[in-house]
């Protein structure tokens, strides 16, 4: 499994359109996602203290779109990897959303997430 991090209202908005990708997505082209272990990492950088994210379980053989692993920096390619999804997350891959809530310092930290909101069609 790989996780990606974004808003509850980016995410609602998305299981309307049937697809997800980020407002970066024109400018990267891919889907920033990561491991259990380094989700907090660009948590951390990106998103310190906000209190708005849901975490997005998506399972990658459901995936529409290609999946590569690559380093986080360049520059530093011994650093941690992270999956990127070269295309936009068809829904149907994300199995689980989780509430993704920073510690009282702001931080967020390494998941072990269980699946808490199964993801279903609401159209039937």
């Amino acid at each position: 499994m790989i996780f990606h991090i974004c808003s509850d209202q980016e995410w609602q908005r998305a299981r309307v359109t049937g697809s997800y990708a980020p407002e970066a997505f024109p400018a990267d082209g891919f889907v920033h996602c990561s491991d259990p272990g380094t989700v907090h990492l660009p948590a951390d950088y990106l998103y310190k203290g906000r209190a708005d994210l849901v975490l997005l379980q998506i399972d990658p053989a459901r995936l529409l779109e290609p999946v590569r692993w690559e380093p986080g920096d360049a520059e530093d390619p011994a650093g941690p990897w992270f999956p990127h999804v070269y295309g936009s997350v068809n829904v149907d891959a994300v199995v689980a959303v989780h509430p993704f809530q920073p510690n009282a310092g702001g931080h967020f930290t390494p998941v072990q997430p269980e699946p808490v909101t199964p993801v279903r069609d609401s159209s039937t």
